[in-house]
């Protein structure tokens, strides 16, 4: 079927079927001539950057960490919340006047939409930091506005979502780094060491990795309250089906602790995404499977909503245990009964990795066992084995959001790219949907899709609420 002669769009399920491997043909018509084309360097000294989603994450690490290189120069502000975007503003703005001694470095432009931001062909490059189901569609229209792109953890709420993306960036060119901060070396260096003596066989052959992350718990009242002024509430939930609004489904509407949406299905997948997201994708690095996936995956999990009597809003994950068989022989296993962190197990010994003392995040309410020791090993030998000129040498990057910068300069892969974003986020989702389904389930990772399983298939995606989700952007189409 010609599809630009009947006008219509290509359906998600079509589009996985073309795509494998971001191969197909997919053409797009940008309203904006991409980066890429003009050069190998932004047309500024500078790399302008606009801030797309102004909350806690934004404020506490990516502009904070963007705005320290003297090549980044943050001048757009956008947050589906007003209010938040203007404290964005002044957040920009106070820090350059402190850093650079100048009053008026910088008059950052203030958005509640991100797409009016994108027509601006003064800005190189964006940061992603808005809510999990608001990743794919924004990466999607910066990367075919000509923007590069830093998007926070996961890479999207569905496996179809994530595949679409990464095709799309490598069809533009676009330099795109997802927040997986464990592969830099600062301020963890060693994630990085760990996987490159794993790689290197200082524990023999890999037989298995466990990662250990905990559930969260329910809770959140659902009572409906008035939409605060400051907030597009319907551009807020996007794609995701219309809701009532009451504050714990969104964010603090004063203050910037962790946010409700985080334990909605609706909005996340819960921590199997939110820091599987980071432990997988280390899993992914030490075991060199970056750019496939498992081919077997079976789960338990404890849900909120098992409980008929349950009343509460939050309704992600509890306690759960994913084993997922790659095509090497590795088993992973993931869940709260494994030391929070990713231990590699060889036929020689074993190496333990994790941020120490730091815990899965200072604002998550699940308890958490304080670990000083972040790198151990069946002998502590092996930690101190050199890697020789002739090994693997893994990417060297000395801080995510740097590392970034670099490449935009550079026009190089960056240290997390699109696609590793995408197969580590994709391990988290068939994870997910595993902890829905009493079996064990068959990954094709080559075509992403189950084997001789519809109903699985069918959770590769979410219905979409027009006009929002990549099956309503412009320009994307046959």
């Amino acid at each position: 079927m010609d599809s630009k002669k009947n006008g219509n769009k290509m359906s998600r399920r079509e589009y996985l079927k073309t795509s494998a491997m971001g191969t197909a043909g997919l053409f797009f018509a940008p309203s904006i001539v991409p980066a890429s084309v003009l050069g190998p360097n932004p047309p500024s000294e500078k790399i302008n950057i606009g801030q797309i989603g102004c909350g806690r994450i934004a404020r506490g690490h990516d502009l904070m960490e963007t705005m320290g290189y003297d090549v980044a120069r943050v001048v757009a502000a956008c947050d589906v919340d007003i209010d938040r975007a203007r404290e964005g503003k002044e957040l920009i703005e106070n820090y350059y006047a402190k850093e650079k001694g100048k009053k008026n470095y910088v008059d950052v432009a203030v958005y509640q939409d991100y797409r009016e931001m994108l027509q601006d062909p003064e800005i190189d490059a964006v940061i992603i930091s808005t809510p999990d189901h608001w990743h794919a569609q924004p990466a999607i229209e910066a990367a075919l506005a000509g923007k590069d792109i830093y998007l926070q953890k996961p890479a999207s709420l569905t496996v179809e979502g994530g595949r679409a993306m990464s095709d799309i960036i490598h069809r533009t060119g676009t330099v795109f780094q997802i927040g997986s901060q464990q592969r830099s070396v600062n301020p963890w260096p060693q994630f990085k060491r760990a996987c490159e003596l794993v790689r290197n066989g200082r524990i023999g052959e890999l037989q298995s990795v466990e990662v250990g992350l905990p559930g969260d718990p329910g809770g959140g009242d659902p009572t409906p309250m008035p939409v605060p002024k400051s907030l597009d509430y319907d551009m807020w939930l996007g794609s995701t089906p219309d809701k009532p609004y009451t504050e714990q489904r969104v964010h603090p509407e004063e203050g910037y602790s962790r946010p409700g949406w985080l334990r909605i299905e609706q909005f996340s997948a819960g921590m199997i995404t939110g820091w599987g997201a980071h432990h997988i994708d280390a899993a992914h690095w030490g075991m060199g499977t970056e750019y496939t996936g498992p081919v077997e995956v079976e789960a338990t999990a404890e849900f909120p909503t098992d409980d008929p009597n349950y009343d509460g809003l939050w309704n992600v994950h509890g306690d759960f245990k994913v084993t997922a068989k790659y095509d090497n022989g590795v088993i992973m296993t993931v869940g709260g009964d494994n030391k929070q962190g990713v231990r590699f197990v060889g036929s020689e010994g074993w190496i333990y990795v994790s941020r120490g003392d730091v815990g899965v995040t200072a604002s998550d309410p699940v308890s958490e066992q304080k670990q000083t020791e972040s790198f151990q090993a069946s002998d502590a030998k092996i930690l101190q084995s050199e890697i020789g000129d002739n090994e693997i040498h893994l990417y060297e990057s000395e801080e995510q959001h740097g590392n970034w910068l670099k490449c935009i300069k550079s026009r190089e892969l960056t240290v997390a790219p699109a696609e590793v974003a995408h197969r580590s986020c994709s391990a988290c989702l068939i994870s997910h949907i595993a902890m829905k389904l009493p079996r064990k389930l068959y990954w094709d990772p080559v075509n992403e899709r189950f084997k001789n399983d519809d109903e699985a298939n069918s959770m590769l995606s979410r219905s979409q609420r027009a006009p929002w989700g990549i099956d309503h952007i412009d320009g994307l189409k046959l």
